[in-house]
């Protein structure tokens, strides 16, 4: 453990030392974003915050090869060396749209060029297990179809999530640092193999992520742009590939029901599940899967009166609600180790819903009566109600107007002479 800890450090202090002179250099080459209707900053801000991330990385992997403890991942395989150069490839890619626009096909291209490195050093899933149904072995043939879905699925998850000032950069840390805890469990439980790659990238990734995130939390100092988002992706899609796909079958354990390669849906939950909601949503209005909107899931939030920080602190707690729900059973098998978790999810609930902002917006804005309710604002209705002090008490004739309010939708009383 002392040898990750270490690698852990180097990351982290690697990252934040080196995103001051990347901010220096985005300012002289005019890498920087410019406030619009669809961005929420206020002022220009420098991006490529990714190319600290990437130089922390080979800071890190540099470490870690001359640690004892990692020579047998170096000495007798080449997919640290895979990942190594199609995180290159990643990083490049990134860095090309930012400084500039790149269209989606091509940005779709270069990504599965860096999934076919992947393939091509053996970074890839082998078998999985599927609940119910056994393990099913891959064939040589669809290995790499299904390399470079993981590999663009990861990096635009992560991507389109990078829409608030360290909510990316938050997300992925608490995902990868829980995904090494998990992985890093399977280990000591012999269902791993102790020279898989899968936890060192999960860790580095998150210390990645932990030196970068204060100059990116809100206020934020610069942006990871594509250049960070596209290589945490791939970062996060070679370490979870590796652990979910080539984990032995061990009965008994009930962690192992959902199977490890379902895990990354759970603790990155939040990006995967604003980026199905992006696709479907986008595909209905057909438009380009690649259309930039103001709907996703950190928007919302702000639309519901949340500010900037407390709408990225809601998104990290799910986050960590979610990982914890994958890694209590792998530590335990009582039950009750998960009752703390689903505490957790229903405060983070309600919390989300409940707020005194959400109910001074829900309660000041009107809309249309005969718009949809949701169904979360019909039992909301039955704790939050309509200031009925205004009423006039001197009995006039004055007709009521029923309106629904602009995000609670609960019906509220208009004068209307």
């Amino acid at each position: 453990m002392l040898g990750y800890l270490i690698v852990l450090a180097v990351a982290i202090v690697v990252c934040y030392g080196t995103t001051f002179l990347v901010r220096r250099l985005a300012f002289k080459i005019n890498a920087i974003v410019v406030p619009d209707e669809r961005r929420v900053h206020k002022q220009p801000t420098a991006t490529t915050g990714g190319i600290a991330m990437y130089v922390s990385f080979l800071a890190a992997i540099g470490v870690a090869y001359i640690l004892p403890q990692f020579r047998p991942m170096f000495r007798g395989s080449s997919e640290l060396l895979g990942v190594l150069i199609a995180g290159s490839v990643m990083f490049f890619v990134g860095l090309i749209d930012d400084l500039r626009d790149v269209s989606a096909p091509a940005k779709v291209a270069g990504q599965v060029l860096a999934a076919s490195v992947l393939t091509f050093f053996g970074v890839t899933m082998f078998y999985f297990k599927v609940p119910f149904a056994g393990v099913v072995v891959l064939s040589s043939s669809i290995t790499p179809l299904l390399t470079a879905v993981w590999v663009v699925a990861m990096a635009n998850a992560i991507n389109l999530i990078d829409g608030l000032d360290g909510l990316a950069s938050g997300i992925v840390a608490i995902a990868a640092g829980s995904f090494f805890l998990y992985s890093n469990r399977l280990v000591d439980l012999g269902a791993l193999s102790s020279t898989s790659i899968g936890p060192l990238i999960a860790l580095i990734t998150a210390g990645v992520c932990l030196g970068f995130l204060p100059h990116n939390f809100h206020p934020a100092k610069i942006f990871m742009g594509d250049t960070g988002a596209l290589f945490l992706g791939l970062l996060m899609a070679a370490s979870t590939s590796v652990v979910g796909g080539r984990t032995t079958d061990v009965s008994g354990e009930t962690f192992f029901f959902f199977a490890p390669l379902f895990i990354p849906f759970f603790i990155l939950g939040v990006p995967m599940l604003d980026m199905t909601f992006a696709i479907i949503r986008r595909t209905a209005k057909r438009t380009s899967v690649s259309t930039p909107d103001k709907e996703h899931l950190h928007h919302r939030l702000i639309q519901m009166g949340h500010g900037h920080r407390r709408s990225v602190l809601i998104l990290w707690a799910w986050t960590f609600v979610l990982s914890g729900f994958v890694l209590a059973p792998t530590f335990t098998k009582t039950g009750n180790a998960l009752v703390p978790f689903v505490a957790a999810a229903l405060g983070v609930s309600l919390y989300t819903i409940f707020h005194p902002a959400i109910r001074e917006k829900a309660l000041s804005r009107p809309r249309k009566a005969w718009e949809r309710e949701p169904l979360w604002v019909r039992f909301a209705k039955l704790i939050i109600r309509p200031d009925r002090s205004q009423e006039p008490s001197d009995g006039s004739n004055i007709a009521k107007d029923e309106t629904l309010d602009s995000y609670g939708h609960h019906f509220s009383k208009k004068k209307v002479r």
